[in-house]
């Protein structure tokens, strides 16, 4: 979902936006995107917020910081097809010591039409250890400064 995948990022104070078509491989013989993959565009989205904020990834991972997936809610409205245009919106919705929930919402991009929405909930843990641990001091206010209402 990142401009070398063929889409586009626009990046507002809080949310990042990515817009891609939808492709073949992520639909079902009839032309439908797969609920699997949903899943991939929240993630897509969530990877590109957090590169355009000063906390990528791998920036964390090299401090030892690693915040894995551990619950996923996904709410379907509306079918995905083959082709169609999609905005992916992403947004960080809550910070607590162990744990950051992103908030994320699925649209076809002409019409704004919602297409599904969900929530992915992020633990934190040492990756020496493997034991879960406090979101450290600077991350974790780094991660509060872009705080945003659900639903926005």
């Amino acid at each position: 979902m990142n401009d070398k995948a063929g889409g586009d990022a626009v990046e507002t104070t809080n949310i990042i936006s990515v817009t891609f078509p939808v492709r073949y491989s992520e639909c079902d013989p009839l032309g439908i995107a797969h609920h699997s993959s949903y899943v991939i565009w929240f993630e897509e989205a969530r990877h590109e917020y957090m590169r355009r904020h000063p906390a990528d990834y791998a920036q964390l991972a090299e401090e030892g910081v690693f915040m894995p997936l551990s619950e996923l809610r996904v709410r379907y409205r509306a079918p995905a097809r083959f082709g169609d245009i999609i905005t992916v919106r992403s947004w960080m919705s809550e910070v607590k010591s162990r744990r950051a929930i992103f908030y994320h919402q699925v649209l076809r991009a002409d019409a704004r039409e919602a297409l599904a929405e969900g929530e992915s909930v992020h633990i934190c843990f040492d990756v020496k250890t493997l034991e879960l641990k406090k979101i450290p001091p600077r991350v974790r206010a780094l991660l509060e400064r872009y705080l945003q209402e659900p639903g926005k």
